[in-house]
C-alpha cells in the first residue's frame, strides 16, 4: 500500500505541468508588460499592462500547431491592464505567442 501511495506522489506533479510560452514581442516604442498564464489544457492567457503614458493597440496572436491562429485586440489607456483569453479545441504543447502594439494617436 505505501508503495502504490509513493508511486502516486510521484506521478501527480507530472500530471499538472504547464505548457511553455514562445512571446515574439514588437512593442514599437510602448512601455508594455506582457504576462502569459495558461489556464488549463487548451486555453491560455495574456495579460498586457500600459505603463506608458499614452494610449497603446495591442493585437496579440495566439498559435498552437496545426489550429487555425486565433487573434486578440486591446486598447489600453495609459496605466490600464486587458487580460486576453484563448481557447483552442486541442489540447496545447507549446503556445506561440506574437504581441504587436503601437501608440494611439
Amino acid at each position: 500500500m505505501k508503495k502504490i501511495i509513493t508511486l502516486l506522489a510521484l506521478l501527480s506533479p507530472l500530471a499538472v505541468q504547464a505548457f511553455p510560452f514562445d512571446v515574439e514581442k514588437e512593442l514599437n516604442g510602448t512601455e508594455i508588460n506582457i504576462q502569459t498564464l495558461d489556464l488549463g489544457d487548451n486555453t491560455a492567457s495574456v495579460t498586457l499592462t500600459n505603463y506608458g503614458e499614452v494610449d497603446t493597440i495591442c493585437r496579440v496572436r495566439f498559435r498552437n500547431g496545426p489550429e487555425v491562429p486565433r487573434v486578440r485586440q486591446a486598447t489600453l489607456a495609459a496605466g490600464e491592464t486587458a487580460n486576453l483569453v484563448v481557447t483552442f479545441s486541442s489540447m496545447v504543447i507549446r503556445m506561440r505567442v506574437n504581441v504587436d502594439c503601437k501608440q494611439n494617436i
